[in-house]
């Protein structure tokens, strides 16, 4: 090959690939696909009460549904529910299943590695309850004995990594869970203050009591990284909300206080 072709095969491949990064798709706003769809895709949890749960008439109710119901009004689109687990909550975020994750997800650095978060929304705290009697006051209380929790969430994570000595009996949502309690399959748990009311709500005469709170942690909407139109209207969205009033009332509906 002659220099002359060299040089014109050189040029001819550099304007190829200027070409084709001009013909680059520009960066992805999902924001809009939303609005243009008309339509946001929210992954839910009506397996975790009262954040989500199926009231008798088999309807979707809850603290997380009722924000994601405010959320989608406010855009001015349709929602479409996304039904996941707690293990299912960022799968479905990465493999484009669902928009954002509203299902009392907490938020964690482990988590930020793989997705976004909005600010927080609200706050949750994961403890451990048992037997009132039980001398149970910190995790080292817990070597020996069974501690049942929810697969993949982060009390799960939490009692795992601190507990070293305890048997971990995971069940794969927060239903599950309650029924094992309530059932007396498990009467040691490591979960949130909610599902232990949950429990009690259901079997009054549950000799239940929260023991010690392992952590609290904020809770934010969960979405895809490299959003930063959805990520800001989510945060705007939030404050506004927080400030009239309406997730600090959605919040005490289902949770009290």
């Amino acid at each position: 090959m002659t220099a002359r072709r060299s040089l014109l095969l050189r040029t001819l491949l550099a304007s190829a690939a200027l070409l084709a990064l001009g013909q680059a798709p520009a960066h992805a706003d999902l924001l809009k696909d939303i609005r243009d769809a008309k339509k946001i895709r929210i992954a839910l949890d009506t397996g975790s009460p009262p954040y989500g749960f199926v009231d008798d008439a088999l309807k979707p109710v809850g603290s997380d549904v009722e924000t994601a119901q405010l959320l989608a009004h406010d855009l001015g689109v349709a929602i479409e529910v996304v039904q996941t687990t707690s293990p299912n909550r960022i799968p479905f975020l990465q493999t484009g299943k669902a928009d954002i994750v509203v299902a009392s997800l907490s938020v964690t650095p482990e988590r930020e590695k793989v997705i976004d978060f909005s600010v927080p929304y609200a706050q949750i705290q994961a403890v451990v309850a048992g037997p009132k009697g039980a001398d149970i006051k910190g995790f080292d209380d817990l070597n020996g004995k069974r501690v049942a929790t929810t697969r993949g969430s982060n009390n799960d994570k939490v009692a795992t990594q601190s507990a070293k000595g305890a048997q971990m009996v995971r069940y794969d949502d927060d239903a599950t869970l309650v029924t094992a309690a309530v059932s007396g399959q498990a009467d040691i748990i490591a979960t949130s203050p909610a599902i232990v009311n949950t429990v009690l709500a259901k079997a009054p005469q549950k000799d239940l009591a929260i023991k010690f709170v392992m952590q609290t942690v904020p809770l934010g909407i969960g979405l895809r990284k490299n959003e930063p139109e959805l990520k800001a209207w989510l945060n705007d969205w939030i404050k506004r909300n927080t400030d009239n009033g309406k997730l600090g009332a959605i919040y005490k509906k289902y949770h009290g206080g």
